[in-house]
């Protein structure tokens, strides 16, 4: 077992588990939490599952968690490893079922002091125009579209006329992985993936409608285009039924690797492959082919969204036109060159439950963000406040270009459902002027603010250690819940 006896302190946001701390790990595990966080990160198996992970073979440099960790599958959810590229490996588990799931900020003048009674009408268009909910579903593609979406992501639906230049633009990676290869994609993920296109899901997925409570950097909010008072909406959700059923494909087909190259797990749910095997190559075009499908999901979402703000607010003053801020990625892994141990180096970073933060100046980043950093998404829960930072040169020198994705959960999604009414929930929330549209009642006990941690300790904590700088707050005004 862990205790805090085990932990180096490097500072008050920043701890280390050193690789002499078990004799399969190769590298250290770091850790960005207050000594709060990292207390309450021990009551669940989040910190045992990095020490598992610090065993991977092919490991560039240490773990790293971020402070939103809770417990996953293998690999803790706000967890980073970076793997050697091409002979490292690459594993499912610490990727994630939803493969994808991502956040997307749009951005409006609209002041809500000036549409503020139209906020229920507003709600329920977008819930009427972004179906949600476990098996949720719309037109189907047929399987020469599909792939077509899987190749090509943003700019399949660019091309249909549902995405703009701009969208496009401040998508990471513009919304498409190359490399996908939706051969390598079972049938039985393309059945689930067919219909799903531009469906909101269930769980923890949701459209938010919030109020920019207050800027911290007036320069990056300028450049992104937030003004306090003006409405935004954050869109969260991944690759829906698609990704899952890919992950779960190919946890299964790696096992056999396993054994037959004798690779030596310190548990079983971190099943991996090296990245230059064919089983390998066979994930990663799978695994990008889910990503380009989120991509895709979260533009047709947005596209929408869009048509849901203009049909109510036609009427006021101003222009009712929601523009993209940026829409950013977690459950991925990415082919990347970082500098560890004073070495470029060219690394499969695997970002479970954690967000690419790039720092000013990153080739690849979109013009108008070059100088202030890539914005970086922190959503909080029903009830709370969410955030947009910035990326930092800290975050490229100590997380791989990574930061937090959330708040983080402290109950599994059974116990919130124990021990909160949905039906309670609901009029608190209301009752503090946030407007609900829920999928289901359960899901929206799963849900509950009190279920997670406080954001803005978590926010506090990666800026704290320098990995994000604050640019705005976010205050919900309409919730709705898959």
């Amino acid at each position: 077992m862990i205790s805090l006896q085990n932990f180096k302190k490097i500072s008050d946001f920043e701890w280390e588990i050193p690789a002499s701390f078990r004799k399969e790990m190769s590298v250290p595990v770091r850790i960005f939490a207050t000594r709060k966080l990292l207390e309450s990160s021990l009551d669940d198996l989040s910190l045992e599952q990095a020490i598992h992970a610090a065993s991977l073979p092919g490991l560039a440099g240490p773990v790293v968690v971020m402070p939103d960790m809770h417990q996953g599958y293998g690999f803790p959810i706000g967890g980073v490893a970076a793997t050697r590229y091409p002979e490292g490996v690459i594993s499912p588990g610490a990727i994630g079922y939803d493969i994808n799931c991502g956040v997307r900020l749009m951005a409006s003048s609209i002041q809500l002091e000036e549409v503020e009674h139209l906020m229920d009408d507003l709600v329920t268009a977008l819930d009427e125009n972004c179906p949600s909910g476990v098996g949720a579903h719309k037109g189907g593609l047929s399987e020469a579209e599909l792939d077509q979406v899987c190749r090509q992501g943003s700019a399949w639906v660019q091309k249909k006329g549902y995405a703009s230049e701009q969208d496009v633009r401040r998508t990471e990676e513009r919304g498409c992985l190359e490399g996908a290869d939706p051969g390598r994609v079972s049938k039985r993920a393309k059945d689930r993936g067919r219909d799903q296109l531009g469906t909101l899901g269930s769980g923890n997925h949701f459209l938010e409608v919030d109020v920019v409570a207050q800027v911290f950097d007036a320069e990056a909010a300028q450049v992104m285009g937030l003004q306090e008072g003006a409405l935004a909406l954050q869109i969260h959700c991944g690759s829906r039924g698609f990704g899952h059923q890919i992950c779960t494909d190919y946890v299964h087909d790696f096992q056999p690797v396993v054994s037959r190259l004798g690779i030596r797990l310190a548990d079983r749910e971190l099943v991996c492959a090296p990245l230059n095997s064919p089983e390998g190559e066979a994930y990663l075009g799978a695994m990008r082919s889910a990503a380009n499908y989120a991509f895709a999901n979260r533009q047709m979402l947005a596209y929408q969204a869009r048509l849901a703000f203009e049909n109510v607010l036609a009427g006021n003053r101003r222009n009712p036109h929601l523009y993209q801020v940026y829409d950013i990625a977690h459950n991925m892994a990415k082919i990347e060159t970082h500098t560890i141990d004073g070495e470029r180096i060219k690394v499969c970073v695997h970002r479970k439950g954690a967000t690419r933060a790039f720092g000013p100046g990153t080739p690849g980043l979109p013009a108008e963000y070059l100088q202030i950093g890539q914005p970086v998404l922190v959503p909080g829960s029903m009830g709370t406040t969410s955030w947009v930072l910035v990326g930092t040169a800290t975050s490229m020198e100590r997380s791989y270009g990574s930061c937090c994705h959330g708040a983080g959960r402290v109950m599994s999604r059974s116990q919130a459902k124990r021990q909160v009414r949905a039906e309670k929930l609901r009029s608190e929330l209301e009752s503090q002027g946030i407007h609900v549209r829920a999928g289901s009642l359960p899901g929206l006990a799963e849900e509950a603010p009190k279920a997670y941690k406080d954001v803005d300790e978590v926010v506090q904590t990666v800026c704290g250690a320098g990995i994000g700088r604050k640019v705005a707050q976010l205050r919900p005004v309409a919730v709705v819940k898959g």
